[in-house]
C-alpha cells in the first residue's frame, strides 16, 4: 500500500516570546484529539521547550540523538505523550554545536522529515531570520507565522517573511544569477532593491520575463498563514488581517489569518505545571480560540467537524 504523504506545517515566529511552542503544541493537541496521527518535532536547537508545553519533562531522546549519529533514523527518536495520537522529537538536551546545524547536517534532518510517516507534522522552529530556520520553514509551502500585536513583534514578523522571500529567490535563481539580475535592476531602476522587494521583482521579470515568470510561480505556490497570539482587549481586532494585506501587497505572498489567540495569564501556570493548557482549561476564551485556528487550518471538508474531546 502506498504511503500517505504528510502534511508538515513548520510554525516560526520573528522573535522569542510570541508563544510560538505554545501555539504549537496546543496545535498538534488539538489534531491528535480530532483523531489525526500527529507528530511534533522541536527544532528550536538550543532554546527546546516544546516538551515542557506538551508535558514530556524529561524526554529519554532528542533530534541531537540523530543528528550526533547514535541513532541511525530520526524516526527512532520519537517518544510518545500522554495523549494518543500525539508524538514529539524533543530538541532538549541539545548543546550549542548541535544549535548550530552544518549544511550536511540540516538537510539531513530535512531529508528525514519528509520521509516521515504522520497525518500532521508541526515544526517548531527558532526564532530569528538564520538560514537553518529559514531552511526548515522552507520545507512546506503552508508554514504558519506566530506573532503578538506588539510593533517589535510585528516587525520581526516581517523580516522573516521577506527572508524565506528573498532565500527562495535565492534558490531558484542560485546567488550569482540573483545578484546579477538584481544588479541590473537596479541599474535600471535605483529604487528596485531589496527594501523595495515587489519592485525589485517587478523589474527583474522585466529583463528577464522567463527568470520572472519561474519566480512568479514559485512564489506563488506558498499558502502561509498567521496566527496572532497574546491578543489583549485594548488591542486593534483586525491587526493580523492588515498584516496579511502588508505581506500581499509588498511581497505578493498569499497569506491568511487564520484567528487571534486570546492573552491568559494561565498559560504560564500550565507551563509551569507541565501540563497541556487545553487539558487544564478547556473552556477558556484561549481554548476557544485555539480551536478556531485549528479548524481554520483543516480541509473545508473537515471544519464543519467537532474537535472531539478537547474537554474529556
Amino acid at each position: 500500500m502506498e504511503r500517505s504523504v504528510s502534511q508538515i506545517w513548520p510554525i516560526g515566529g520573528g522573535k522569542g516570546g510570541t508563544g510560538k511552542s505554545f501555539f504549537t503544541g496546543s496545535l498538534g493537541f488539538l489534531l491528535a484529539k480530532h483523531g489525526y496521527k500527529t507528530l511534533l518535532i522541536d527544532v528550536d536547537l538550543g532554546a527546546a521547550n516544546l516538551h515542557t508545553i506538551v508535558g514530556v519533562p524529561n524526554p529519554p531522546k532528542s533530534i541531537s540523538d540523530f543528528i550526533n549519529k547514535r541513532v541511525g533514523t530520526l524516526e527512532e527518536t520519537v517518544v510518545t505523550t500522554s495523549l494518543p495520537n500525539l508524538f514529539l522529537i524533543s530538541g532538549a538536551m541539545n548543546n550549542l554545536d548541535v544549535a548550530n546545524l552544518a549544511h550536511e547536517q540540516k538537510m539531513k534532518v530535512l531529508r528525514s522529515v519528509a520521509r516521515l510517516s504522520y497525518d500532521y507534522i508541526l515544526l517548531d522552529l527558532g526564532a530569528g531570520t538564520s538560514f537553518n530556520t529559514i531552511d526548515f520553514f522552507m520545507i512546506s509551502k503552508t508554514g504558519i507565522f506566530v506573532t503578538t500585536p506588539e510593533p517589535t513583534s510585528i516587525e520581526n514578523i516581517y523580516r522573516l517573511i521577506r527572508s524565506v522571500y528573498f532565500r527562495k529567490i535565492h534558490q531558484v535563481l542560485k546567488t550569482y544569477d540573483f545578484r546579477a539580475l538584481a544588479d541590473k535592476a537596479e541599474r535600471r531602476n535605483p529604487r528596485a532593491t531589496v527594501s523595495n522587494p515587489d519592485l525589485l521583482l517587478h523589474v527583474m521579470g522585466e529583463l528577464d520575463p522567463e527568470k520572472g515568470a519561474l519566480l512568479k510561480q514559485e512564489l506563488g505556490s506558498f499558502h502561509f498563514k498567521l496566527a496572532l497570539n497574546q491578543q489583549r482587549k485594548q488591542d486593534s481586532q483586525n491587526i493580523g488581517v492588515l498584516i496579511c494585506k502588508i505581506i500581499e501587497k509588498h511581497l505578493a505572498l498569499r497569506m491568511r489569518h487564520i484567528g487571534d489567540v486570546t492573552f491568559d495569564d494561565r498559560v504560564h501556570n500550565a507551563i509551569c505545571k507541565r501540563m497541556p493548557f487545553l487539558d487544564l482549561y478547556p473552556y477558556t476564551q484561549t481554548a476557544l480560540d485555539l480551536r478556531e485556528c485549528c479548524r481554520n487550518l483543516l480541509p473545508a471538508k473537515e471544519t464543519r467537524l467537532p474537535l472531539q474531546g478537547v474537554a474529556d
